[in-house]
């Protein structure tokens, strides 16, 4: 989780693109313009070493066209290959 927010933060949408789920991944992650200013993760629902699938709770900080917003979301998370990949989540910006 933390990951992929740096990686939004710094544009590396190349990282983004290999952490989403093949499934429901899109062929392209798009530019903004907002400049991240902070994540704070609420809470954790499975996710540890010997489960497939877990979820993650947080509101990130941002800023665009001089306005500071918070985008929160419940990303969904599944173990593929070993690896914790982005599967959706519902969020509310």
């Amino acid at each position: 989780m933390r990951a992929r927010y740096s990686a939004h933060a710094v544009g590396d949408h190349a990282y983004l693109l290999t952490s989403w789920h093949p499934d429901t991944r899109p062929n392209e992650v798009a530019g903004g313009t907002k400049t991240w200013l902070g994540l704070e993760v609420g809470t954790v629902e499975r996710g540890g070493a010997l489960d497939a699938t877990g979820t993650v709770a947080f509101a990130a900080r941002f800023r665009q066209g001089g306005r500071t917003r918070v985008f929160r979301e419940v990303s969904r998370f599944v173990r593929v290959n070993g690896r914790w990949v982005y599967f959706d989540g519902t969020f509310d910006l």
